[in-house]
């Protein structure tokens, strides 16, 4: 019981994380600096440690490396003269690499992990493990090619030849950058862009993975079983629509049933309304009720978001009146939902033929 309620306070605190920087982003207020030194001081003693751990260790073999080189500078090693300015070399690259591993974990150190964001410090380590590796990538390439002259010409003559061919990864490169800065989605969240939808299981620095629901061959919400995959290019071209925006992560749902002209229209609307009041609950009212003070705090202030189910009826051209109830859901719970609250609804409804005339037989 204890382990249920410590995941539940976790989750609640990830959301609230989620919806601080959803205000953010929206011109909203945010997080207080109070607010932030408590988070600040909550953080766990042992990532402070480690990090003094890793960076003493850099510092003894920064040390060891640059004795290393002044000995073969010293020619203390006179019986390998031939192979001293290969030696050289590989001491100074080793210690330039140890530098960059220094220096990224003294920047994790000071400024990623105080952020209080855990989404905006595992992307800045994404961000930050990419750049030195690139650059202790150069270091490599600096003590292959000894003549930076002859390796930039090199470098040069290849770029003409694969220009085009890695413009397409250079272009993903580049929407990776921008799905961590603008976060259009993350992982977990379901969306949809071009014609792929699903809920993100992936964002890597040349594709995102989705896990698709729907599809070709459903017609419901569920999981299809398939992977899509598709350049984090796209992003930059086509619409990301995301389903689950931390500051309202809920969707508008419909339920339509066909009724008689002559059927006590106050009697479906009442009961429809009440069957999806009772499934939405209250929680998920105190929910709206809090999303909507927050937007209050955004450029966005003059959205409505209502917190209890509408019934609208309109005229439906095969001679029946279409009753439509709208009420709102989470986006993963939209097809089980939906599925309770019919078979809730012809319950009560066909539970009065009386008051409620629906369509039969030859007459559907």
């Amino acid at each position: 019981m204890a382990s249920k309620e410590k995941a539940e306070a976790e989750r609640l605190k990830r959301q609230d994380e989620d919806v601080k920087r959803a205000l953010e982003q929206t011109g909203g207020k945010a997080l207080k600096p109070a607010e932030a030194a408590r988070e600040e001081a909550a953080r766990p003693p042992h990532t402070k440690r480690r990090h003094k751990l890793w960076i003493g260790t850099y510092l003894l073999a920064l040390a060891a490396l640059a004795a290393l080189h002044y000995a073969v500078r010293l020619k203390f090693f006179d019986f390998a003269d031939a192979y001293r300015p290969t030696a050289l070399r590989a001491a100074e690259a080793a210690m330039a690499v140890v530098l960059v591993l220094a220096a990224a974990r003294l920047v994790d150190a000071l400024l990623i992990d105080p952020l209080s964001d855990a989404a905006s410090r595992y992307n800045l380590h994404r961000v930050l493990r990419f750049a030195a590796g690139t650059t202790i990538m150069l270091i490599a390439v600096s003590v292959i090619f000894a003549n930076w002259y002859t390796a930039a010409v090199s470098f040069g003559v290849l770029s003409l030849v694969v220009g085009l061919a890695v413009q397409t990864p250079f272009t993903s490169l580049l929407g990776w950058v921008y799905i961590l800065v603008r976060a259009p989605y993350r992982v977990g969240d379901r969306i949809r862009i071009d014609d792929a939808t699903g809920d993100v299981i992936d964002v890597g620095y040349l594709d995102t993975t989705l896990w698709e629901f729907g599809g070709q061959y459903l017609s419901t919400d569920h999981p299809s079983g398939r992977v899509i995959r598709f350049p984090n290019s796209h992003v930059l071209s086509n619409a990301v629509y995301n389903y689950s925006w931390p500051l309202f992560p809920y969707i508008w749902n419909e339920i339509t049933f066909q009724v008689a002209y002559n059927s006590d229209l106050e009697f479906v609307a009442e009961t429809m309304r009440e069957v999806a009041e009772a499934e939405i609950g209250e929680t998920m009212r105190e929910r709206i009720r809090t999303y909507r003070e927050l937007l209050a705090q955004t450029p966005v202030d003059e959205l409505q978001v209502r917190e209890h189910p509408s019934v609208v009826f309109r005229v439906n051209q095969n001679t029946w009146i279409d009753a439509t109830v709208r009420y709102l859901v989470e986006p993963r719970e939209a097809g089980r939902v939906k599925t309770r609250l019919i078979q809730q609804m012809l319950r009560r409804l066909n539970a009065e033929p009386d008051r409620v005339g629906f369509p039969k037989d030859n007459m559907r």
